[in-house]
């Protein structure tokens, strides 16, 4: 397996000089490229636009985020009231980003942009802070090494680098298949855990076909190029899965391979997951109605179903299935009288069921009422 080292000496070499073979085409929105310097976007790689998902006055981060292009955009969207934060391990890279955020912020009118070093599997280790620790207390012999591997265990806890739960979007363009197997699994726990609870994860990545072969992964120019390291598109849904996230959805996914080699295609897709479902299950008699326009759908959590019927739903589920992504695919149907949380009960969320609409209305509902008004427009008549 080609060492992370290869990796950054590559990307240290694009950094200096723009190298053409680590980018696919994109087409970025040319008013927010405007204020940005010519040297960010020539030494700029991805493969996708993530950035166009984020939401003003939210905050940013961009796992691998190089001379910091998606960053600049970013914070153009967020605006002042937003924030956004940059992670790259290559001093080249952030070179470039960080002499270049001051020129940004001054044609902005605010500085919202922060450019910070460590690994994008290892979001809590601070990689500056690190070396200026080491540097007080260099590596000579064994007994120094082990002390900074318990230093490193330290800063993680005491000065994290991203803390648990404070950002909003997490972003990252064709970054993460150079993480290697072993450690991509962290990876996305770590996206998770810096995730608030409704925020959400927006990832541009190369997806493969097929596996990739053994010998392809062994090559360093392949797998610093974006290629090798790519996991198949089955593969990259099922590890926001195994993550925990929710509503995972592909935003966009090309047609035409960016590349093929030895007959396996490598193409750029965009896919969003949220962060928010995790909790207990509680019975407030609320169902929903899914709308269709698949005759039925099953869930993340296992609930089978049918267009038109209206399932019971615990309150987690309900207050889900009235965000992104579902809320329009879903009409949400409030009980008559409302069940205070305090005094809901566990409700059984391993499969679903059918709600009858006396269980939301109650079962001595026998109110008579007029016709409703009509809004539209009209004379006033329904019929």
């Amino acid at each position: 397996m080609p060492s992370e080292l290869a990796v950054k000496e590559r990307y240290a070499a694009a950094a200096k000089v723009s190298e053409a073979a680590l980018c696919c085409p994109v087409d970025y929105d040319r008013r927010y490229l405007e204020i940005i310097p010519t040297e960010v976007i020539e030494k700029d790689y991805g493969c996708g636009d993530p950035s166009r998902y984020v939401k003003p006055g939210e905050t940013v981060l961009d796992l691998g985020s190089g001379t910091g292009k998606i960053c600049f955009i970013a914070a153009q969207v967020v605006g002042p009231q937003g924030r956004v934060i940059g992670v790259d391990m290559t001093d080249e890279m952030l070179e470039v980003a960080r002499r270049n955020a001051p020129i940004v912020a001054d044609r902005l009118g605010f500085a919202n942009v922060e450019f910070r070093k460590g690994r994008i599997q290892d979001l809590a280790l601070d990689l500056d802070q690190l070396d200026h620790e080491l540097r007080q207390r260099p590596i000579n012999g064994g007994a120094s090494f082990l002390a900074a591997e318990e230093l490193a265990g330290e800063l993680r806890v005491r000065a994290p680098l991203v803390v648990t739960n404070s950002i909003d979007v997490v972003v990252s363009n064709c970054v993460l298949n150079l993480v290697k197997p072993r450690a991509k699994r962290t990876l996305f726990e770590e996206i998770f855990r810096v995730l608030k609870k409704g925020g959400r994860a927006v990832i541009s990545d190369i997806v493969a076909d097929e596996a990739v072969p053994e010998h392809m992964q062994q090559n360093p120019e392949l797998w610093s190029g974006c290629i090798s390291g790519a996991l198949t598109e089955e593969e990259f849904l099922q590890a926001f899965v195994e993550a925990g996230f929710y509503g995972i959805q592909i935003l966009k996914r090309d047609a035409i391979p960016w590349r093929t080699v030895e007959g396996i295609e490598f193409r750029s897709v965009t896919v969003q997951a949220f962060k928010g479902k995790q909790g207990p299950c509680f019975e407030r008699n609320q169902a929903v109605v899914y709308l269709g326009p698949f005759k039925e759908i099953l869930d993340d959590d296992g609930h089978r179903m049918v267009r038109g019927r209206r399932y019971a739903v615990c309150d987690k589920t309900y207050q889900l299935y009235q965000q992104e992504p579902y809320r329009t695919h879903f009409a949400s149907v409030a009980p008559l009288r409302e069940i205070p949380l305090t005094h809901a009960t566990p409700f059984d969320c391993t499969g679903a069921r059918l709600r009858h609409p006396k269980e939301t209305k109650g079962h001595d509902y026998d109110a008579t009422t007029a016709a409703a008004q009509c809004r539209d427009g009209g004379n006033g008549s329904c019929c």
